[in-house]
């Protein structure tokens, strides 16, 4: 990997093009690929194309390309899915519960894409979100 510097960070305009989380939701720049397991630049329907702070954030730190943390990613995502689909199966959901056991399951930072982020769309996200709604956004108020 190559050595980084703040001469070397890509910027635009004088502005900083890398995802700063601690300034702004990552997730409105990236995405979670639950098929590989790497991060992505989330698509900007404004200008029809990747975002360019994600795409400068996934190539600087080249999160399309960690293979060594697949199988890490691939278990949070195995664990946070059987955290929703297993509350489904109840009759009542307790949010503060449900949140409990997916901060539990999430030890790479993942849960924000699924609350808020493009995950909320994949099932049995969009279920929850549905079918529990004041459970869903007593979740994302935890989290955010």
């Amino acid at each position: 990997m190559r050595r980084v510097t703040r001469s070397s960070l890509p910027a635009s305009n004088g502005l900083p093009l890398l995802v700063d989380p601690t300034a702004v939701n990552p997730w409105d720049f990236l995405d979670f690929n639950p098929d590989t397991y790497n991060f992505v630049a989330r698509f900007d329907l404004a200008t029809n194309a990747p975002s360019l702070h994600g795409a400068k954030t996934v190539e600087l730190l080249q999160l399309d390309r960690r293979e060594a943390l697949e199988a890490g990613y691939r278990k949070t995502h195995n664990r946070i899915l059987t955290a929703v689909e297993r509350a489904l199966q109840q009759d009542t959901i307790d949010p503060d519960s449900l949140y409990d056991q997916l901060s539990e399951a999430d030890d790479h930072g993942l849960l924000g894409w699924y609350l808020y982020g493009t995950g909320q769309n994949l099932s049995p996200f969009c279920e929850l979100r549905a079918k529990h709604p004041e459970v869903w956004a007593a979740c994302v108020a935890v989290l955010t």
